[in-house]
């Protein structure tokens, strides 16, 4: 059986689902935000008796029928977990801060006991997440990766983009769904306030110019790469501002960065993930950032690229005791 960790209502894992039909592959939606105000989970340990746990919704009515058995999960797929719901009975800031991290440790638990296989382990998937560690591993692989400061010291700041004759962008670690930072390209005005980066860390990195970003989606050895045409949209620094109106064509990659972008994925641990590259005007290609649970669909709507099928198929493929290590 396939685990998907995700909501019914996301656009991506319903796309799989139904390709996991068509290969009739059963697969069942695991939602972390209906724990523990509409699933309750069990795990049973035992020196007598294997390993037991149970993921039941409401009275017993899972999605997909019934309890769940989270010990016949062969693979599950890691899509987007979101925040548990809590209990509207918990009034108290305190009990609902130990009621959220006692259900986390106790969800994340099971994650680990399971012996299905992963896309992507959560714990490596948080790893590979580290933008920083990125940038460390792309370029002992060969990568070529942008000059990059990130730091919380103004002087330092200063002093990086002082060097940087050809311009700099900045960008966030992160985000989150109230303070979503786009990345920006440094403006004069901007070396007024970089004392506030005593604040909070920022990443500062050179400008590559050119206005060509390259996604490419990796499912297991399969490899989906896009053109993406930022420079012929609203905002060419960051194409997730103007997808309307940046083209996205399929394009291939230099076998040379293929094999470095596997071994990228395989030092992570990675069986998906979705890679941002910008083809620099000298034709190289530069690393930017991995996202392992990046979104594809935009892409595979632009270019046809069965980024979907070849999901669904590898699911599939763990899914099938006759394909365990093939």
């Amino acid at each position: 059986m396939i685990g998907i960790i995700a909501s019914e209502e996301d656009v991506h894992a319903q796309g799989v689902v139904a390709r996991l039909a068509e290969l009739g592959s059963a697969a069942v939606f695991l939602d972390t935000a209906a724990v523990p105000s509409r699933v309750r989970i069990t795990s049973r340990h035992s020196n007598r008796t294997p390993w037991a746990a149970t993921w039941v919704e409401g009275d017993g009515g899972a999605s997909g029928g019934g309890a769940v058995d989270l010990t016949a999960l062969r693979a599950v797929w890691w899509r987007r977990p979101l925040p548990h719901v809590l209990h509207t009975d918990l009034v108290s800031e305190v009990d609902r801060r130990f009621s959220y991290a006692e259900v986390d440790a106790a969800v994340r638990g099971l994650w680990s006991c399971t012996d299905a296989t992963w896309v992507n382990d959560p714990d490596r998937d948080l790893a590979a997440s580290r933008k920083l560690w990125q940038l460390k591993v792309a370029a002992s692989l060969g990568l070529r990766i942008p000059r990059t400061c990130a730091t919380t010291d103004p002087d330092e700041a200063r002093a990086f983009l002082a060097g940087e004759d050809g311009g700099a962008i900045f960008k966030p670690f992160g985000g989150m769904e109230d303070a979503w930072a786009e990345t920006r390209l440094v403006q004069p005005s901007d070396l007024d306030l970089l004392d506030q980066v005593r604040l909070a860390p920022v990443i500062f990195q050179e400008l590559i110019p050119g206005g060509i970003d390259i996604r490419v989606t990796v499912v297991g050895r399969d490899v989906h790469a896009a053109e993406i045409r930022a420079g012929e949209s609203s905002y060419p620094y960051d194409f997730r501002m103007d997808t309307a109106n940046a083209p996205i064509v399929p394009t291939t990659l230099p076998d040379a960065v293929l094999d470095r972008l596997h071994a990228l994925m395989d030092h992570f641990g990675l069986l998906y993930g979705a890679i941002d590259l910008r083809r620099a005007p000298d034709g190289d290609h530069v690393f930017l950032e991995i996202n392992p649970a990046g979104q594809w669909l935009f892409v595979e709507l632009a270019t046809g690229q069965p980024i979907t099928a070849s999901l669904a198929a590898l699911l599939a493929r763990l899914d099938d005791p006759g394909e365990q290590g093939d």
